[in-house]
């Protein structure tokens, strides 16, 4: 095992959940997007555990090398070198997949970079593709706990442009891009993943 292999403890501990939810949402899938694959972990995970599915892992390049040590120890023939991807950069140069995945990324991206990722959604994601997200939500305008609620402090003071988005906001941005909610699941820890598929 390489020791020098960054490790996410909350990615280890939700990749379980995680997967349970993937196994019926990408039953169908064959090619899926990784956006912010961070440390690699769940790629890793994913790959090994959905072997129909080719995982296409991408981040800023800052955070490749991580990646790259996770891929090279895995060896697993279903999961792909890093893409430089930073959602900003419109139009994206990824490719076209039918399925797209990202975990805890929409409340570190500033308010402008999530829309910003549903436009690069737009050309990236094949009619009937799925998307899943993964992350804390709130509803209403309301935080789901009292934990999320620290948490979005904790990022406020991180980073002014980061917080938990509102589910309305982000539903919205999803269906201007033609994308339609099909489920919203309960998970550890005050996590959700939503699930969206293109209609358009």
């Amino acid at each position: 095992m390489n020791k020098d292999k960054p490790f996410s403890p909350p990615a280890d501990r939700n990749k379980g959940p995680i997967l349970d939810v993937l196994k019926e949402a990408f039953r169908n899938s064959e090619q899926v997007l990784e956006i912010g694959s961070g440390t690699g972990q769940h790629a890793v995970h994913f790959a090994q555990n959905l072997p129909h599915l080719t995982w296409q892992t991408s981040d800023l390049e800052e955070n490749h090398t991580g990646i790259r040590l996770w891929l090279e120890e895995a060896a697993l023939p279903n999961v792909k070198e890093p893409l430089i991807l930073d959602v900003t950069s419109l139009p994206w140069k990824s490719g076209r997949y039918d399925a797209v995945f990202s975990a805890n990324t929409l409340h570190i991206m500033s308010k402008l970079m999530v829309e910003c990722l549903f436009k690069g959604l737009g050309d990236t994601l094949a009619v009937n593709g799925t998307l899943c997200v993964y992350g804390p939500f709130n509803y209403g305008g309301e935080y789901t706990s009292e934990t999320n609620r620290k948490f979005d402090k904790w990022l406020l003071n991180q980073n002014p442009e980061s917080a938990i988005r509102d589910f309305e906001w982000v539903n919205s941005l999803a269906e201007q891009t033609g994308l339609s909610l099909i489920n919203d699941h309960e998970m550890p820890a005050n996590n959700r993943l939503l699930a969206w598929r293109k209609q358009r």
